[in-house]
């Protein structure tokens, strides 16, 4: 597994490559530059396609999303009930600040 301090060097080699880019430019553009050698093993683990950012060179190196197993997954609870306000709460129409005539009947 490669490191994100591995990545971010990296990245920072590839700093004057042109974008979008292909796997194989990235690769051409690294080796001309000193110590690209070196990230041989990471950049030969890249997809087959085109880069429009470094970004996307690290991402695919490195994990930055958690993985969900499927026991993991919850659906969304349902709405607990009305927002504050009730239906003041949606009304398109109020200026902000302004004490709604449609507001909660109990307001002590």
């Amino acid at each position: 597994m490669t490191s994100f301090q591995r990545v971010a060097e990296l990245q920072a080699l590839l700093e004057g490559v042109a974008l979008p880019a292909t796997r194989q430019e990235l690769v051409d553009y690294a080796l001309d530059q000193p110590g690209g050698n070196s990230f041989r093993p990471e950049l030969e683990r890249l997809a087959d396609r085109e880069f429009g950012a470094l970004d996307e060179v690290g991402e695919e190196l490195v994990a930055v999303q958690p993985e969900r197993s499927g026991s993991d997954h919850r659906d969304p609870r349902p709405e607990s009930g009305s927002p504050p306000g009730g239906e003041a709460y949606t009304d398109a129409s109020a200026e902000p600040g302004w004490v709604r005539e449609r507001g909660p009947a109990d307001t002590k």
